[in-house]
């Protein structure tokens, strides 16, 4: 995929990914970052991550604690606040009305595209 798109479609809805990453519990960033590549999104390096989780946070929408390493450095835990909860929930349904119109769009052949939305389409026969 071309990494200019990638990135674009990217910058419209990586936030609610992260919130809906995280509604299975706490996760430090880089679990994060695991997880949205695990998702299909591709690498989501620490420079575009940590601004947003920072975003998100003084948004309200999530919370952040730091926890001792038990063999290395602490992390940063990040966990989903109600808000979060309530926003993740709101944008997802805007997000697939928003696809579903998206979609046709995307699978239309010329045929389709020059139909009259009464199934007339010229030069096709049987119609």
């Amino acid at each position: 995929m071309d990494d200019d798109r990638r990135a674009q479609w990217l910058k419209g809805v990586l936030d609610l990914c992260i919130l809906g990453a995280l509604t299975d519990g706490e996760r430090y960033g880089y679990d994060l970052a695991q997880r949205l590549e695990r998702a299909g999104l591709g690498r989501i390096k620490g420079g575009t991550l940590y601004p947003l989780l920072a975003r998100l946070e003084t948004a309200g929408l999530v919370t952040s604690r730091w926890r001792p390493g038990e063999q290395g450095p602490g992390r940063k835990y990040y966990t989903l606040t109600a808000q979060g909860r309530h926003t993740l929930a709101e944008h997802a349904v805007a997000w697939a009305a928003f696809a579903s119109h998206v979609a046709p769009l995307l699978r239309a052949t010329p045929e389709e595209e020059r139909d009259d939305g009464h199934g007339n389409v010229p030069g096709a026969l049987g119609r």
